[in-house]
């Protein structure tokens, strides 16, 4: 999946790009091998914030449903 700068606030530089786009594909992951049972956004926040990046709640909402279609297709 990729990140789109208007869902997020501020400007991406590339580490920070790259660092989202790696939590995304490891949520993914875990999600398709079934160990993500809780709630996507929680554990994508939670994941975020783990690696120090700090997004708006309604940016984190945007990705975490991404990312449960990107899984279900």
């Amino acid at each position: 999946m990729s990140i789109h700068n208007g869902n997020l606030s501020g400007a991406l530089d590339d580490d920070r790009a790259e660092t989202i786009e790696r939590v995304v594909a490891e949520v993914e992951d875990d999600i398709r091998h079934g160990r993500v049972t809780d709630d996507v956004s929680r554990v994508l926040g939670e994941r975020l914030e783990a690696a120090g990046v700090a997004l708006r709640p309604d940016a984190i909402e945007e990705l975490a449903e991404d990312i449960e279609n990107d899984v279900s297709l």
